[in-house]
């Protein structure tokens, strides 16, 4: 796994990439909230640590900062039985961020309304 040193902080290239939606990422404009996060991803044990630091982040675009989230969850899930530990941690880490940020899971309010209209 490749990783970068930016701020005098560790961090993976590729969950970097996944949190921008970027392929080809721009070291220089990596939101720091981004950083928090990906701090995170990186370490889940830091998680209970970082809580605080999450909850008061400044986010210019919630909506987009959430597709962070969504990459994260999509991914972990995608690759859930390459490293089964590790990619359920990732996912956990990013929906108790989404929780944190938005008071709710959007996968699980959409499919809560998806099988409601089954109903």
């Amino acid at each position: 796994m490749n990783h970068i040193n930016i701020n005098g902080k560790k961090y993976s290239l590729n969950t970097l990439k996944l949190l921008t939606g970027q392929k080809e990422l721009d070291i220089e404009k990596i939101p720091d909230n981004i950083l928090v996060i990906a701090q995170a991803i990186d370490d889940p044990d830091e998680l209970p640590y970082l809580i605080e630091t999450i909850k008061s982040l400044e986010i210019d675009n919630k909506e987009k900062f959430r597709f962070a989230l969504f990459r994260v969850q999509i991914d972990a899930q995608l690759h859930m039985d390459e490293d089964l530990m590790r990619y359920q941690k990732c996912l956990f880490v990013s929906q108790v961020i989404e929780m944190l940020l938005y008071e709710e899971l959007y996968f699980e309010t959409v499919k809560k309304e998806e099988d409601e209209e089954e109903e």
